[in-house]
């Protein structure tokens, strides 16, 4: 395996979490309920972990800020017209398997 620097290797991973957010606002037909069902985690879980890498160097970003960042536009637009009513069975599914810090 190629050895990566440092640098190389936050520039890359920069580079895949871009095209994770890029992919994730095209795919507007897949819920946020369906993410954490099947992986564990959602668009407001990647807006939550943006701003905690921003607090923790000392920038000050709010959840606003950090989930507009990720939607690519404010979260209550983006659930005007994207989000839609899970069913009772996703609903059940995501308490029985729910992360307890969420």
């Amino acid at each position: 395996m190629t050895e990566l620097s440092d640098e190389q290797k936050r520039d890359f991973e920069a580079a895949a979490f871009r095209r994770l957010v890029a992919h994730l606002r095209e795919r507007t037909d897949v819920q946020n309920i369906d993410l954490m069902n099947l992986a564990g985690f959602c668009r407001n879980c990647l807006s939550n972990w943006y701003r905690d890498a921003a607090e923790a160097a000392g920038v000050d970003l709010s959840k606003d800020q950090s989930r507009e960042i990720i939607y690519g536009m404010p979260y209550a637009e983006w659930q005007a017209l994207n989000q839609t009513d899970a069913s009772d069975a996703k609903k059940a599914e995501f308490e029985a398997r729910r992360p307890r810090d969420h």
